[in-house]
C-alpha cells in the first residue's frame, strides 16, 4: 500500500462521514415530516433544511466521485452488486429535491399532499436503504475473481443487513429530531425534542444490538480490534456519545445533543473503517477476491492529480458550507421563505 492509495480511503471515508453528518439530519427531518399534521408546520420543516440540503449533498456526490477516480473497481463492483437498491435511492432523492422546490407552488390540496408524501417517502428510503448497503459491505459479498457480483437481489436483504438499516433510518431520524429542536420555535421545538427523545433510546438499543450481533456473526471485522486494542477506543467513544446525547435530548439541552450525535456518527464511521482497512469489499465467497486499498486502486499518477485538486477545491466547498449555516443560522417559521 501507498501513501496516496491511504490517504484516499481515509478522504472517501472523511467524505461520507461529512455527508451523514449534514444530509443525514435533511433525512431524518423527512422521516418526521408526515407525523406533522399542519400543513403549516410542514411548511416550517422545509424551510429548517430549505437553504442547505442540496449544498449537503454534495458531499455524496463528491464521495461517489472519489470512488469512481480513486477506487474504480470498487465502483463497479457496488453498483454490480447494489444496482437495484442504489438505483431507488436515486429515484427517491430526485423525488425529495423536487418536492422541496415544488410543494409551496400549487394552492391545491392533493398537489401538496402528493409533494408532502413525496418528500417522506423520498428522505426514508435513502436513510433505510444506505445503511442496508452498508451492512452488506460489512457482511461482504460474493464475488467472482474479477470483482463481479455474483448473488442475487434477494441475497441483499439478508437480517444482519437490514438490522444495519433500521440502526441507520433510527440515526439519522434522531439526527434530524435534534436539528429540528434547534432550528424551530415554541410547540413545534418542543414537540420536535418529544420526537428525538422517542427516537433516540431505540438508535441506542439498535446499535448495541447491531454491535453483538456483529461479534457473534461477522468475526471477520475483529481481526484489527485483536490485533491493535487500542482501535476499541473508537466504537467505545461511539457509545458513549450515543448515550449522552440520549442524557442532553431528555435535559433540553439541544446543542450538546447535536454536537454528541455528531460526535456519534463520526465515531461510527470510523468504527467500520478501522474494522475494514485494508479491504473496500470484502468477497464472502473467497477472501483472495476481496478488493483492498492495494489492489482496486487507480493509477499513481491518477491519485496525485486527484488530490492536488482536491487541496484546491475542497476550501472552496467548506467555506461555502461555513458561510451558508452561518447566514441562515437563524430559528424559522412557516412564514420564512429561503
Amino acid at each position: 500500500m501507498s501513501f496516496l492509495q491511504v490517504t484516499w480511503s481515509i478522504l472517501i471515508a472523511v467524505l461520507l462521514a461529512v455527508y451523514l453528518l449534514l444530509d443525514g439530519f435533511d433525512l431524518g427531518v423527512g422521516v418526521r415530516y408526515l407525523f406533522e399534521k399542519r400543513s403549516e408546520d410542514r411548511r416550517t420543516l422545509l424551510n429548517a433544511i430549505g437553504p442547505v440540503w442540496d449544498g449537503n449533498e454534495v458531499w455524496l456526490l463528491t464521495g461517489g466521485g472519489a470512488v469512481f477516480a480513486a477506487f474504480p473497481m470498487v465502483y463497479a463492483s457496488i453498483f454490480s452488486a447494489l444496482y437495484l437498491p442504489l438505483l431507488l435511492v436515486l429515484v427517491a432523492m430526485i423525488f425529495r429535491a423536487v418536492s422541496v422546490e415544488f410543494r409551496h407552488q400549487s394552492p391545491e390540496p392533493g398537489w401538496t399532499r402528493f409533494w408532502d408524501i413525496a418528500f417522506a417517502v423520498g428522505s426514508t428510503l435513502p436513510a433505510l436503504l444506505l445503511g442496508v448497503a452498508m451492512g452488506n459491505v460489512l457482511r461482504g459479498l460474493p464475488l467472482d475473481p474479477k470483482g463481479n457480483y455474483t448473488g442475487t437481489f434477494l441475497g441483499l436483504l439478508n437480517p444482519y443487513s437490514l438490522l444495519i438499516g433500521i440502526v441507520g433510518l433510527a440515526m439519522l431520524t434522531t439526527h434530524g429530531g435534534i436539528y429540528l429542536t434547534l432550528k424551530t420555535k415554541g410547540d413545534l421545538s418542543a414537540r420536535s425534542q418529544k420526537w428525538a427523545a422517542l427516537v433516540s433510546p431505540i438508535y441506542l438499543a439498535g446499535v448495541i444490538v447491531a454491535a453483538i450481533v456483529t461479534g457473534l456473526t461477522q468475526k471477520h471485522l475483529l481481526a484489527n480490534y485483536s490485533g491493535l486494542p487500542v482501535l476499541w477506543a473508537i466504537p467505545l467513544l461511539a457509545l458513549v456519545a450515543i448515550v449522552l446525547c440520549c442524557v442532553c435530548i431528555r435535559a433540553g439541552k439541544a446543542a450538546g445533543a447535536f454536537i454528541c450525535s455528531s460526535a456519534a456518527i463520526l465515531a461510527i464511521i470510523a468504527s467500520i473503517g478501522a474494522a475494514m482497512f485494508p479491504n473496500l469489499i470484502i468477497a464472502s465467497n473467497d477472501a483472495a477476491a476481496s478488493l483492498t486499498v492495494a489492489n482496486a486502486s487507480s493509477s499513481e499518477y491518477t491519485l496525485k492529480i486527484m488530490l492536488i485538486m482536491t487541496c484546491l477545491g475542497l476550501p472552496v466547498v467548506l467555506a461555502y458550507t461555513a458561510w451558508a449555516y452561518k447566514t441562515f443560522g437563524y430559528k424559522v417559521d412557516e412564514n420564512e421563505a429561503y
